[in-house]
């Protein structure tokens, strides 16, 4: 695996990759790698050419300062997962690289629409217009055919397949599973920061996204998603929602039709570490 810090030393790169027609898979990350990102990476190894990932915490899709402090800078092992998994570049660039002219930018803003005002929209004021920065910026840099995504964002992959038609990119989205631990907790860095009790306990997330699949019926369903975050909350969780959409708009369900294919999503606090995930039900 080759390390690229720069702009230039990467395009110099990649550039004979593109002149040769070959496939360039592409894995962002913000480090903290675990098996979920490397799943990414092996689906990239199967479709692509050459598989690049990048490390960059981004600041500006941070909207907690606290959050972006306590944020797991695991770089030693991540390389070594990298090399251990055949990817074959890695970018690791900093602040100054990813934001020439600063944070402040330019003022520039993505026409989410109500993507950017549900769920972690709602909740996260401001990050889907870092996440969009950061990765325009990326994909301007890297000049991949495909990106690879995980499920367990789920917004997330809504909201960049919105910004791939908004910059006219004609780069690939590829959304992955999301990978589980073998008691089902959805894989995140953010695991990291739990303690062993903490760890039991987010083990409940996952467990009342089962329930829902489970008990979701015909007619009514505002009743699941509230008994869902009462059972957390007295849990010992800080519920941010618990919520029932449509799987392809995200739009949120009180009555169901029994067709239309639905994903259930939850985010919540463990003391101070917020966790999220999500099931699709049908």
């Amino acid at each position: 695996m080759i390390i690229y810090k720069t702009i230039e030393d990467i395009g110099r790169h990649l550039k004979k990759f593109k002149e040769g027609k070959n496939v360039i898979g592409f894995v962002p990350t913000m480090g903290a790698l675990h098996d979920g990102h490397i799943s990414l990476i092996r689906k990239c190894n199967e479709e692509a050419d050459i598989a690049v990932c990048s490390i960059f915490i981004n600041p500006t899709q941070f909207n907690n300062p606290d959050d972006l402090k306590k944020y797991p800078v695991t770089i030693e092992k991540d390389i070594y997962l990298l090399e251990q998994n055949d990817c074959d570049v890695l970018f690791l660039p900093d602040i100054e690289q990813v934001y020439p002219k600063g944070l402040d930018g330019e003022g520039e803003h993505f026409d989410l629409g109500y993507l950017e005002t549900i769920l972690e929209g709602k909740y996260r004021p401001g990050h889907f217009q870092g996440v969009c920065r950061v990765v325009k910026r990326l994909l301007e840099i890297i000049k991949a055919d495909k990106m690879y995504l995980g499920q367990k964002d789920y917004q997330q992959c809504m909201v960049l397949k919105k910004l791939i038609e908004l910059i006219g990119s004609d780069v690939e989205l590829v959304i992955c599973p999301t990978m589980r631990e073998t008691d089902g907790l959805a894989m995140s860095s953010r695991n990291l920061r739990l303690n062993g009790e903490d760890r039991k306990l987010a083990l409940e997330i996952y467990k009342n996204l089962e329930l829902i699949k489970k008990e979701v019926v015909i007619g009514n369903v505002k009743y699941l998603t509230e008994k869902t975050s009462f059972r957390l909350t007295e849990k010992g969780f800080k519920v941010d929602y618990v919520e029932l959409a449509e799987a392809d708009t995200l739009k949120a369900v009180s009555e169901w039709d029994g067709k239309t294919k639905l994903v259930a999503l939850i985010a919540a606090f463990i003391n101070d570490v917020r966790l999220i995930d999500n099931m699709v039900l049908n």
